[in-house]
């Protein structure tokens, strides 16, 4: 005996068999009706209120039967996958077409919360190290510098952060593990740890995405920016920094920083910078009785 398969009988539509039955039901009912028409009025009575019985309810069983597997059918129809096809489908994401920056991007953004070195000093200096390294002619390592200045001050923050350990050596110490379920080309990871490792302005860069994240963390320290970034660190309780601390920071960085940016588009930003930093300083000690009604 031949056996259908199973997938044969799936295979057909509840459309399929609603063609393949509605014929049949027609059939019955068209030769219920013509049987009992042949029979005629030559029956006697009897039999004829029987026959007559019958003609009258044969159609209506047939067509109760067949209306009964119709809307069998059609309600097959409507539950079936794929009916509302003019619905739109959801469609999955497929994980390689996951972006690893919005990750990092996000992560940056909920947990680097600091007027000084939070989110939008890692946003600044990404663009800037770009700048400046076009300015220069020097391609970049989009992958790592991207990487390397929005992670560089993570051990700035709680929990990553260890008072035994200067921040930037901390953040290129755990930065692999923090890229790896990212999607993050993980063979770039040493370039990403050495820019985290030299982005303070007192240490040595090597390598192009080393030296312009540097140098753009320098700059950032100079400037209106570097200004608005350490005034915004004074406690408004009367705490530590006050303002005269503030300020002694940023005379700091003034004498500090601007002999330690090192490519030629940083150099050829510094002037300015400095010059807008001292500028407001002097201002500053002019309007405040030299800080005293700071």
């Amino acid at each position: 005996m031949h056996r259908v398969p199973s997938c044969a009988v799936g295979s057909i539509t509840p459309w399929t068999w609603l063609l393949l039955i509605a014929p049949w039901q027609v059939g019955r009912v068209s030769g219920r009706l013509s049987a009992t028409e042949t029979r005629g009025p030559s029956c006697s009575a009897e039999r004829c209120t029987t026959e007559t019985g019958e003609f009258m309810n044969y159609p209506r069983a047939a067509r109760h039967s067949f209306l009964s597997v119709l809307f069998m059918l059609l309600t097959a129809v409507l539950a079936t996958p794929g009916a509302g096809a003019d619905e739109p489908k959801a469609t999955p994401v497929p994980a390689a077409g996951f972006d690893w920056r919005n990750s990092v991007r996000e992560f940056a953004k909920e947990h680097f919360r600091n007027p000084a070195w939070g989110y939008s000093h890692s946003a600044r200096i990404h663009a800037l190290a770009l700048e400046l390294a076009a300015e220069d002619g020097v391609p970049l390592d989009a992958d790592v510098i991207f990487a390397a200045a929005y992670l560089h001050d993570v051990a700035a923050f709680p929990p990553w952060a260890d008072p035994k350990t200067d921040h930037a050596d901390e953040a290129a110490r755990i930065v692999e593990s923090m890229l790896a379920d990212t999607g993050f080309p993980m063979r770039k990871v040493e370039s990403v740890r050495g820019a985290i490792r030299t982005h303070m302005f007192d240490r040595e860069p090597v390598g192009p995405e080393a030296l312009y994240l540097h140098d753009a963390d320098a700059l950032d320290w100079l400037g209106s920016i570097g200004a608005a970034r350490i005034l915004a660190l004074v406690d408004p309780n009367g705490g530590s920094p006050d303002g005269p601390a503030a300020v002694a920071m940023l005379e700091g960085n003034l004498a500090s920083v601007p002999p330690r940016v090192l490519s030629p588009a940083g150099r050829a930003r510094v002037e300015a910078r400095r010059a807008e930093l001292r500028q407001f300083l002097e201002r500053l000690r002019q309007e405040t009785d030299d800080l005293r009604n700071l």
